[in-house]
């Protein structure tokens, strides 16, 4: 296991490095191009920060950086909630749909390229495989603070 821990932090660090140099010149990051292709992919009349919060899972105060940050470049707008004032809701500007849309087509052969070697049963797998270690490492936290 100890091993395979390993293994697994390599190949998240080694991954992580790379997503974060190919977005360099679009999104800026994989956490801005998370929440750009999140509200991108929404319907409606914007999308709640606490999806964005859940979506990331990360802090509300991580949320609310990278959204003032994004407001300020003019990539996306955040307004209060017509049913409730407390709520914010996001939604994407044409300048982030933009941006969002040039990231998605300089990195799709680059994804392919990564995982050429992978076919779509094995992806499928793969995504649940993961889903799994993610829910043994929550729930050795939740039973840690116990």
């Amino acid at each position: 296991m100890l091993e395979t821990t390993f293994a697994l932090r390599k190949t998240s660090q080694q991954v992580d490095n790379e997503i974060t140099e190919w977005l360099a010149g679009t999104a800026g990051s994989p956490a801005r191009l998370q929440i750009l292709v999140l509200l991108w992919a929404a319907t409606g009349s914007g999308t709640p920060h606490k999806e964005i919060v859940a979506a990331l899972s990360v802090t509300r105060a991580t949320v609310s950086g990278l959204m003032a940050a994004l407001e300020r470049e003019g990539l996306v707008k955040s307004a209060a909630s017509t049913d409730d004032r407390r709520n914010l809701l996001a939604t994407l500007t044409p300048r982030g749909k933009a941006v969002v849309e040039k990231s998605i087509a300089a990195n799709t052969s680059r994804l392919r390229a990564a995982f050429r070697s992978l076919s779509p049963a094995e992806l499928t797998t793969f995504n649940a495989l993961l889903q799994r270690v993610r829910d043994g490492f929550a729930a050795s936290a939740s039973a840690a603070n116990k």
